[in-house]
């Protein structure tokens, strides 16, 4: 009866990265083992033949012989008795252990193999796998180096031909494109297309030609998710260009957007920043200037304005017309082409009341200042030819005068002059008062205070810089 004390049946691992060799030859060389083969040995072989009937000391022999050629064990032994082997001594993993192990089992005529072999444990102050790991780091950077070279030299390549494409696209579409904005964005997409080309080449060589095709491909979804996420950032950006192609104002432009009336300072990537009337700084997002309605003064030279004045019901109508059409027409800052008109507008409680329209130049004279010049000319030529501007509240005509019965008995009439005194002829002829400051536009002023506020930066400017002029010169427009 035979009695075994240790029975190891070890399963050969195929996942192993050594190919060993194992040759039936006696006289076979045995060079020795590197540190790698020894922590990754090969799969045992699949079939060792010996000889037919092979005996116990034949089998013993061919394995003493195998295991010391490898040099991956210390002192090994091999003993067989009927068919089953007992291995001993020494090993540094237990991956050698088990390969021992699979080697005897799958050796001729094994009936068991009874694995003793021991796994020696390193010291703690063993830095061998640590200089093994680091060599091999070494050898692989060595083995990468010239793609690594190469890499290089395609990024730099790319980056250049990038620029290149870059700078053409700009220089072909400046004719063809007049936004800023746009001929930069169109500019730059042939350069990053370019770019993108030689990163695919990088990992095509590299033998990443799935991750090459997702990232070409991944593209588009990177720049979709990116415009959800950033959705108003992307919306001005859009609108900034839209505003930019269409360029429905310019630099020093007067305009009305979004309820701020201003002076155009700036157009950039993401806001309109205007300069109120008042000299205030105001940035309005470029996407809620492109849905607004956009109110131009600048672009047409002529405006017109217009003021109610109410005369009294026994008043002539075709009077007071020629004598507020006169006034119009002597003004100096009011313009004959359109020509003024003053029309009957409505009746009102105790006035029938006139709307005077006029036109004036814009770009010369302040609306504002015209505006308060001819109401307050209107006026003194009312007084003066005896046109009553009654208060519709207080103020009742009697034309006939007052009958007033005296305490003595006398009854006396008394009669209002209904003529106002006649202002100072000074006052008639002036076109100005001291306290209208001139008719002159505030371009000049207002330009003069964007000058004072903090410095914009000129270089994100999408607009044509046009500084302020005289306002007394013609602007030139663009066809």
């Amino acid at each position: 009866m035979l009695v075994l004390t240790t029975i190891c049946f070890v399963s050969v691992s195929p996942a192993s990265s050594l190919s060993a060799q194992v040759k039936i030859d006696a006289a076979d060389a045995t060079p020795e083992a590197t540190t790698s083969e020894k922590e990754n040995p090969a799969p045992a072989p699949a079939k060792v033949d010996v000889t037919p009937q092979a005996h116990d000391d034949e089998i013993s022999k061919r394995l003493q012989r195998v295991l010391a050629a490898t040099n991956w064990f210390s002192d090994p032994q091999v003993e067989v008795q009927e068919g089953v082997v007992f291995l001993s001594g020494q090993t540094e993993t237990a991956d050698l252990k088990k390969w021992a192990g699979d080697l005897a089992r799958n050796t001729q005529d094994v009936v068991a193999v009874a694995n003793r072999i021991e796994v020696s444990e390193r010291s703690f102050w063993d830095f061998q796998p640590a200089w093994t790991g680091v060599g091999e780091l070494w050898r692989d950077f060595i083995r990468a180096l010239p793609l690594f070279v190469l890499a290089l030299l395609i990024v730099m390549l790319s980056a250049g031909a990038g620029v290149l494409a870059t700078r053409t696209g700009r220089a072909l579409l400046r004719e063809r494109v007049r936004a800023t904005l746009l001929r930069n964005v169109v500019a730059r997409a042939f350069g990053v297309i370019v770019f993108l080309f030689g990163v695919y080449l990088i990992l095509r060589i590299s033998g990443l030609t799935q991750l090459a095709l997702t990232v070409v491909g991944g593209t588009g979804l990177i720049g979709l998710a990116v415009g959800i996420a950033f959705r108003d950032i992307t919306e001005n950006f859009l609108a900034s260009i839209f505003l930019s192609m269409q360029q429905p104002f310019e630099t020093r432009d007067l305009v009305e957007v979004a309820g701020v009336t201003g002076y155009v300072q700036q157009l950039n990537v993401r806001t309109t920043i205007l300069m109120t009337l008042n000299g205030n700084l105001v940035q309005i997002p470029n996407a809620t200037v492109y849905k607004s309605n956009i109110r131009n003064f600048t672009v047409n030279a002529n405006l017109r304005e217009d003021f109610v004045v109410g005369i009294g019901y026994d008043d002539s109508v075709d009077k007071a017309q020629e004598i507020a059409r006169k006034v119009l027409a002597d003004h100096p800052a009011v313009i004959n082409d359109p020509e003024p008109s003053v029309l009957a507008d409505s009746f009102g409680t105790s006035t029938v009341n006139l709307r005077v329209y006029f036109w004036l130049n814009g770009r010369e004279h302040s609306s504002l200042k015209v505006r308060s010049s001819v109401i307050r000319l209107v006026k003194i030529a009312f007084q003066n030819h005896g046109i009553s501007m009654p208060d519709q509240s207080r103020e009742v005509v009697f034309p006939q005068g007052i009958p007033v019965t005296l305490l003595n008995g006398n009854a006396e009439v008394i009669s209002k002059d209904r003529k106002s005194k006649r202002p100072a002829q000074h006052d008639v002829d002036a076109a100005s008062t001291k306290a209208e400051g001139g008719l002159d536009s505030e371009a000049a002023v207002i330009g003069d205070q964007a000058r004072q506020v903090k410095p914009l930066n000129d270089g994100e400017n999408l607009l044509k810089a046009t500084p302020f002029s005289d306002p007394h010169e013609d602007r030139v427009l663009d066809s």
